[in-house]
């Protein structure tokens, strides 16, 4: 049996499924999987929030009415937590497990039976502490357990003809910002306007590290000598945005590059009833 077959197999035992929606490549290809298997017994829901870049939520809407899905905008509120705005290594656990537990209450509502994320094979080869938080929360993951990987999905969805199929990876705007720096929505409202001028001006796959008055930019190796061409450009645009000094990152772009600084230690989690939960790094 084929990884799609085995896919289906089980969200047809699921019966029922809230997809967290976020309008990427990867769940938007396990919303029209479920679709396909499981009709009007699928709720795809997307969080918005600071964190989320506003173009995103409007695609993510679009995408799921194309497909026929309900779809339910959520707001979430991780600014809340002391915790998250701290921006520790275990920032990204708090934010899930805002989210999760927002879906997990919806879910119940509707009275249905699975919470389900678009987590897959090659999300372990990064520091991902929400995680944990999906594996408390009873959240599953039926990509993952499958076995499909980005490559799989991409694949996929190209065969299904879903116009996500090359859409570029998108990451919480807080991954933007350095461990230990003091998150503020007005500051990922900021790296968010950035992202778009450097879109805008044909940078399909970008990233913007912020450091408060300066600036790490992230393109696709490739298209660095293009960014350099119309750097002149570029500069006064983000200049307007506050930031007095911008970069280029010879490496180019590629996930997580704010994690090579991560400690080579433990990293702990808050304390459950079972004790301690910890993953090493």
């Amino acid at each position: 049996m084929d990884k799609l077959s085995k896919l289906k197999t089980i969200l047809k035992k699921m019966d029922s499924v809230l997809v967290a929606y976020s309008g990427g490549a990867d769940s938007t290809f396990l919303l029209k999987s479920a679709l396909d298997t499981l009709g009007g017994k699928v709720l795809a829901v997307t969080a918005a929030s600071a964190t989320y870049p506003r173009s995103e939520l409007i695609l993510a809407r679009e995408t799921a009415r194309k497909l026929g899905a309900r779809h339910k905008i959520i707001k979430t509120d991780e600014f809340k937590d002391k915790r998250f705005i701290a921006n520790s290594l275990t920032r990204c656990y708090y934010c899930k497990n805002e989210l999760f537990g927002k879906l997990k209450k919806i879910a119940a509502r509707h009275k249905i039976r699975f919470v389900v994320d678009a987590s897959n094979l090659s999300d372990k080869n990064d520091f991902r502490p929400g995680t944990q938080a999906r594996m408390e929360s009873g959240v599953r993951s039926p990509l993952e357990e499958v076995g499909f990987t980005k490559e799989d999905i991409r694949r996929e969805s190209k065969k299904l003809g879903l116009s996500t199929w090359d859409k570029p990876a998108q990451a919480c705007l807080a991954s933007r910002v350095p461990y230990g720096t003091r998150l503020l929505p007005h500051t990922l409202t900021r790296i968010s306007r950035a992202e778009d001028i450097l879109r805008g001006f044909g940078f399909k796959q970008s990233r913007l590290r912020h450091y408060n008055g300066l600036c790490r930019i992230e393109v696709i190796k490739s298209d660095i000598p293009e960014l350099i061409r119309k750097r002149r450009f570029v500069v006064g645009r983000l200049k307007k945005l506050g930031y007095s000094y911008i970069t280029v990152d010879l490496e180019g772009y590629r996930t997580g590059s704010m994690n090579p600084v991560l400690p080579k230690r433990k990293v702990r989690y808050p304390l459950r009833k079972n004790g301690v939960n910890e993953v090493i790094k």
